[in-house]
């Protein structure tokens, strides 16, 4: 073999083992515009009038952005083309591409709610979902601590820094409120109460709810606001709650590293979320007897039914506590 051809031979291997190009995406095609402003005017409805959250609109735009695409596909150019059968290929079509049930239902949901928002605009004479049956899912029970683990998560964080003390009121405040972590974060100054009895949290849709605090969680809420954050918050002017080194809010992030940094050094699993503290908070409140209606106004659920689920894990420490003490159990 020749040198020339050898190196012939070289070059050609090396265009074989070469990285592929990049792929390119194609851009999605836009929307008819019939469907396209059905679709706008649905999500302006939805965040005007209804107060849905940013995330929760989020969703329902991608849904219906996804469904629309498939019927625009079609040479669909308006809503009557969205048949019943037309959806229900639609949900076999996420499920052929591996799409969960909670995704598939999510899906169906979201096209439900824009059928009938066309029906009541007059841009549709029936719902085509109307004998559409929303898929089954199993309903997963929230983990919750015990009340010895979360004794010793909330005493992990030792130290007199200024991060422990966050960290400490930041912990006793998820647990003692039950608050989403976007909740806790969101906290002004202005949501406390004077002796800190209580604060006011920000739930989904702005809605407001008072909850109260207890004894250790004011105890750590106060050692942060007259120490720790008074240093990091000077000179920055923000009424932020919780904030970081330099003076910003805390982000969730962060909040989520805190969470999992104390779970280690408690000897707790580091899946631990803050989203585990309020499962532990509502969970705790039902077996030491609250009424349900007060644990979902604690909560901040819009429907009994989502707090209902803490029900089960109530009657599982029912049964424990059965089998451990009934002598015929």
């Amino acid at each position: 073999m020749t040198k020339a051809q050898d190196d012939q031979r070289s070059a050609a291997s090396r265009s074989d083992t070469a990285a592929p190009a990049p792929r390119v995406h194609a851009r999605r095609a836009p929307l008819p515009p019939a469907l396209a402003a059905g679709l706008a005017d649905l999500i302006d409805t939805l965040r005007l009038e209804a107060g849905l959250a940013s995330n929760t609109l989020a969703a329902y735009r991608r849904d219906l952005e996804r469904f629309l695409a498939a019927l625009a596909r079609t040479g669909a150019a308006d809503y009557d083309a969205a048949t019943r059968d037309f959806i229900v290929e639609h949900l076999a079509g996420l499920r052929q591409r591996g799409a969960a049930e909670a995704s598939v239902a999510r899906a169906l949901t979201s096209i439900r709610v824009l059928m009938r928002f066309l029906v009541g605009e007059g841009v549709l004479r029936r719902d085509p979902t109307d004998q559409l049956a929303s898929p089954k899912l199993r309903r997963l029970l929230p983990s919750a601590l015990s009340p010895e683990e979360v004794e010793r998560l909330l005493t992990a964080s030792t130290g007199e820094g200024w991060r422990a003390e966050r960290d400490r009121a930041l912990l006793e405040v998820l647990y003692a409120t039950g608050a989403r972590v976007s909740e806790a974060l969101g906290l002004s100054t202005d949501d406390l109460d004077p002796a800190l009895g209580a604060l006011r949290l920000h739930g989904k849709g702005d809605k407001m709810r008072v909850v109260p605090l207890g004894e250790r969680a004011r105890e750590a809420l106060a050692a942060w606001l007259a120490g720790g954050r008074r240093a990091v918050a000077r000179g920055h002017g923000t009424t932020a709650v919780f904030l970081t080194r330099t003076g910003k809010p805390l982000d969730r992030s962060a909040a989520w590293r805190r969470v999992k940094v104390a779970a280690l050094a408690a000897g707790l699993p580091t899946a631990l979320s803050p989203h585990g503290l309020r499962h532990s908070f509502a969970t705790h409140m039902l077996e030491g007897g609250a009424d349900l209606r007060v644990v979902q106004e604690l909560l901040g659920h819009a429907s009994i039914r989502t707090t209902e689920v803490y029900t089960h894990l109530d009657t599982e420490h029912v049964r424990t506590v059965h089998r451990m003490h009934h002598p015929r159990a």
